[in-house]
């Protein structure tokens, strides 16, 4: 089950440097022009758990296998991108394809650097940014209405919600307000989403800062911060520049060098734990002699499905699981003492997975 954060912003603003950073490769060509990142690169990243570190420790796994979250660097909108200007027409299709979208933001000055609208003003960049996507999903549901529309007339049903949702969005839009903002019932998820509309991926800005404010962030985050407030959205702060030379430290100096900087932890894995929790994600374990394993399934996933995350036939042939919370595996000293205090629970068909939960699958051939 992969899931895919589109890195996205203005040219100039860190995308590529960040990037690179995540996947701990200059795979993503960095340079002070816009437009170098022109094919999407895809980078899969492990999911920062401390948790698998002690289930490992306790069963004496040989293996640890973290769960993974696949980052996408799309190429730097620019204004007029909804009807072709610079890569537009690339971008917006790139973005399509991801689940949630990370919106990199330029919050420093440099002169070195340029900077496309003339000057640093985040606020502005993200609206110019915003204003894209929705011009572009307007389109795409004017150019769909027409035809579904007929159908409606004609009564059929799901033509008919199809129809209303649509409208709904284009009503928002049209009030230059993303479709995430849209009221949906659950009965009629399934639909909004086929919509597949850009704005109505969730979205967490990320402040790329100077390296004097990574630990504190400046002017230019804190006029982010209240934006995202407003909008109910995520925000982090970040130094792409540190986190470039984090990503190129073994693991044991990285600790002390952003001790010195103030940080109690990288800026990275507070953006791959903000991206994981944007999607709605939650993780259950695997652990035994042979690996330690991390697994990722949406919130409210029933046992069954989220057996099927490890192979299909699990899924299929679901009997129970055998389930122990992680605290209680940690408290216990393993599947042994939590069997023994009575810990491990055998849940059926319709249990629903929490997060950190130890499971082990029983399934008919």
């Amino acid at each position: 089950m992969g899931f895919k954060c589109g890195i996205v912003g203005l040219p100039n603003v860190g995308k590529s440097t960040l990037f690179n950073a995540l996947t701990e490769t200059a795979s993503a060509q960095a340079a002070n022009y816009p437009f170098c990142t022109i094919e999407p690169n895809v980078g899969d990243v492990p999911v920062p758990d401390p948790r698998l570190d002690q289930l490992a420790e306790i069963a004496g796994s040989q293996k640890i296998i973290p769960t993974r979250l696949s980052f996408v660097d799309i190429a730097g909108l620019v204004r007029g991108a909804s009807k072709g200007e610079g890569l537009g027409n690339k971008f917006l299709a790139n973005i399509r394809e991801v689940d949630a979208i990370v919106h990199v933001l330029r919050c420093f000055e440099d002169d070195d650097i340029t900077h496309v609208e003339g000057g640093v003003d985040p606020v502005r960049d993200a609206d110019i940014v915003e204003t894209e996507l929705m011009l572009s999903d307007l389109e795409s549901l004017e150019r769909r209405l027409v035809g579904l529309q007929k159908k409606a007339n004609s009564g059929e049903k799901d033509a008919k919600i199809t129809v209303a949702l649509m409208k709904q969005a284009t009503e928002l839009l049209a009030d230059g307000k993303p479709a995430r903002l849209a009221d949906i019932s659950n009965e009629n998820r399934a639909e909004w989403k086929a919509l597949n509309l850009i704005t109505s991926k969730p979205v967490l800005y990320i402040c790329n800062v100077e390296e004097e404010a990574a630990a504190t962030g400046n002017e230019f985050s804190e006029q982010m911060a209240a934006k995202a407030e407003a909008e109910n959205a995520g925000m982090i702060v970040v130094s792409a520049a540190i986190e470039e030379e984090v990503a190129q430290l073994d693991r044991s100096e990285r600790s002390e060098y952003l001790e010195t900087l103030g940080l109690h932890e990288a800026g990275l894995d507070r953006l791959i734990q903000a991206g994981y929790g944007l999607l709605h994600l939650i993780t259950y374990f695997t652990v035994g002699p042979k690996e330690a394993r991390a697994w990722t399934v949406r919130q409210n996933t029933m046992a069954p499905k989220a057996a099927g995350v490890i192979h299909t036939d699990f899924e299929k042939g679901f009997i129970r699981a055998e389930t122990i919370s992680f605290d209680d595996f940690i408290a216990c000293n393993g599947e042994a003492g939590a069997k023994d205090a009575g810990k491990m629970r055998l849940e059926g068909k319709e249990y629903v997975v929490r997060d950190g939960d130890v499971m082990h699958f029983r399934f008919a051939n």
